[in-house]
């Protein structure tokens, strides 16, 4: 049994253990909102989200919290975990309106009653899946690795991937970079680095192992951008390198030290690089929903001081690197790239840009900005950006940011909701937010993966890594994956243009 079902039987059976609460009838106001962990006041929650669930976050004998819409109400003692049936039922009555939430708080014998709050309903829903990787924020141990899926109508969570199916230890892997075309769970791919390493390719019922390693490319793929039909596949390559910090806030530091961008044909095979310049380093492609256009992030660097390695130079000259977000035509019919364009010079601003993502009708690009470089989910000064792809403006999302980390976005498959990693909990340990957007791009007031524990996240020492929407589970066993993953790799076939099948 796994430990966030434990976690929920003991905090029913406390709630058992408080039969039939109800809302004091004796109590003096205030006019300040409660502290609740997570911060659950005024947000804006898709109409299919699992209950709401927390605590109340200050020093107090007991709490009563109280959800209702009209004569309709729940009332939870202890800790706020409504029922899912009754969450439900309340829920639909407020679609498109709010729920009211009032705290009352015991101390001793007094209960004071806080501001109430509201939980908003939105109309639009959100996809029913969501899938994650979970790794200790750390360097010191990556054996403890999964690929998870969460549904979000509810709090069942299962294992997609288990780093140690296939090794441990000295012939340790690692397991990364998942990700689907238009948020289909039939059709999966993730790398595997060290012991057993290749790419896997699930599509539609069919996996296989690729060995994408060749001597015309830099080196196998690494981030993925799965174009929306066609069955084909862009890739960065990435040559990397980490260095730690003793005094600097940013713990560790992540480099390229040379990256170029590949695409790959699954059905026959075939790749090809579509940018290998030396003095660029280019990463993270995304495609636009159209399949027409690619865009990717790139740095300019020229080696200057002879007297060091290109690997030593990075390091010296870290704060130097900063990304761009360039965009090529692609034509469907021909296969066939354009040449890049420059999408936001984030150097201008003595910024790096990373990430971008396109929202599915084309409008939105959105992005992290940081100080420098190009992993920036160690950054904390990074940032979520959004670029109106019709009017060229950029802003900074002032009403989704935090003081803290904000990094690996993703759009609901109806692009209303984005979910992304953020350390504003507490400065080190990544947790998914979902926040609302509407046609204009503006965000709403982001929300903490609900869970049926609210002190769950405190417990679990773990971060999670590439949030990613699915329309539905995976339903291969993590066993079959393994399976495959112990064989031996599909290699590919190096060609000067991609042909289509």
């Amino acid at each position: 049994m796994r430990i966030r079902e434990l976690l929920y039987i003991g905090c029913c059976l406390m709630v058992i253990g408080c039969a039939n609460p109800s809302v004091p009838d004796v109590y003096t106001e205030t006019d300040r909102l409660p502290q609740i962990y997570p911060d659950y006041t005024n947000v804006t929650v898709p109409i299919n989200m699992a209950p709401l669930t927390f605590q109340l976050d200050e020093t107090a004998d007991d709490m009563i919290a109280r959800f209702s819409v009209g004569n309709d109400e729940i009332v939870c003692a202890g800790k706020a975990q409504p029922k899912a049936d009754e969450w439900r039922k309340l829920a639909e009555k407020a679609k498109g309106d709010a729920i009211t939430v009032d705290v009352y708080a015991r101390q001793a014998e007094q209960w004071v009653h806080y501001k109430p709050f509201n939980i908003y309903v939105s109309p639009d829903s959100i996809d029913s899946y969501l899938s994650y990787r979970l790794i200790f924020p750390s360097f010191i141990s990556y054996e403890a690795l999964t690929i998870n899926q969460r549904c979000l109508e509810n709090y069942d969570e299962s294992v997609i991937y288990d780093n140690v199916l296939c090794s441990f230890e000295k012939e340790g892997q690692c397991i990364n970079c998942h990700h689907y075309q238009q948020y289909n769970p039939k059709r999966m791919q993730f790398h595997a680095r060290q012991n057993n390493g290749g790419t896997i390719v699930a599509y539609d019922g069919k996996i296989k192992k690729v060995n994408m390693k060749n001597d015309s490319i830099l080196s196998a793929g690494v981030y993925p951008a799965w174009h929306p039909w066609l069955n084909l596949i862009v890739y960065s390559t990435n040559k990397t390198l980490q260095s730690f910090h003793t005094v600097h806030h940013n713990k560790i530091e992540v480099y390229d030290t040379q990256s170029d961008l590949i695409a790959y044909n699954v059905e026959n095979g075939e790749v090809t690089n579509i940018e290998n310049d030396s003095t660029e380093f280019e990463v993270f492609p995304a495609w636009a929903p159209d399949g027409k256009t690619l865009y990717y992030c790139s740095a300019h660097f020229e080696k200057k001081d002879t007297t060091l390695s290109i690997v030593s130079e990075i390091v010296k000259r870290s704060k130097e690197l900063k990304y761009n977000i360039y965009r090529k035509s692609f034509d469907p019919e021909t296969m066939v790239f354009g040449p890049r364009e420059l999408v936001f010079s984030a150097d201008s601003l003595n910024k790096s840009a990373t990430l971008p993502r396109i929202s599915p009708d084309g409008r939105y690009l959105m992005f992290a900005l940081a100080e420098f470089g190009v992993f920036h989910i160690w950054h904390h000064d990074a940032d979520l950006w959004m670029i109106d792809l019709q009017t060229g403006a950029t802003r900074p999302l002032e009403e989704i940011n935090s003081p803290d980390t904000e990094s690996y976005h993703s759009w609901s498959s109806n692009g209303k909701w984005v979910v992304f990693s953020s350390r504003r909990d507490d400065g080190t340990y990544t947790r998914p937010f979902f926040a609302h957007v509407d046609k204009d791009g503006h965000g709403t007031k982001p929300f903490e993966l609900p869970c049926s524990d609210p002190d769950y996240h405190r417990q679990f020492m773990r971060c999670y890594n590439i949030p990613e929407f699915m329309r539905g589970p995976v339903t291969i066993k993590p066993q079959k994956f393994a399976d495959v993953l112990k064989g031996e790799g599909e290699p590919v076939k190096y060609v000067q243009k991609l042909t289509k099948r």
